[in-house]
């Protein structure tokens, strides 16, 4: 059974919480609920909570420094360029 719940809001809280809902199409009472829901979840349900704290060894200003570690790591190929040297030949090529 549902139960009500009455809550307070200053003025431009509420115009935030109204644009945020109407943005997604949600009523403001979906967007409070999903909210309350985020808020009381158990750890374990939540996946990045739950993988907190399994890999050892990371730098101890790791979450301060993230983008310079990240670039330090991140190997990529370069991306082709879509405008080769090479041309096709087509029906209009005059052979």
């Amino acid at each position: 059974m549902n139960m009500p719940l009455q809550v307070y809001m200053n003025k431009s809280e509420l115009e935030r919480l109204e644009a945020w809902a109407r943005e997604r199409r949600w009523t403001k009472s979906q967007a409070v609920r999903a909210a309350i829901r985020a808020l009381i979840r158990p750890p374990e349900e939540d996946p990045l909570l739950g993988a907190s704290g399994m890999i050892e060894g990371l730098p101890e200003d790791l979450s301060a420094r993230i983008d310079r570690y990240l670039d330090e790591t991140f190997v990529a190929e370069r991306p082709q360029s879509r405008y080769g040297k090479k041309r096709r030949s087509g029906r209009n090529s005059g052979r």
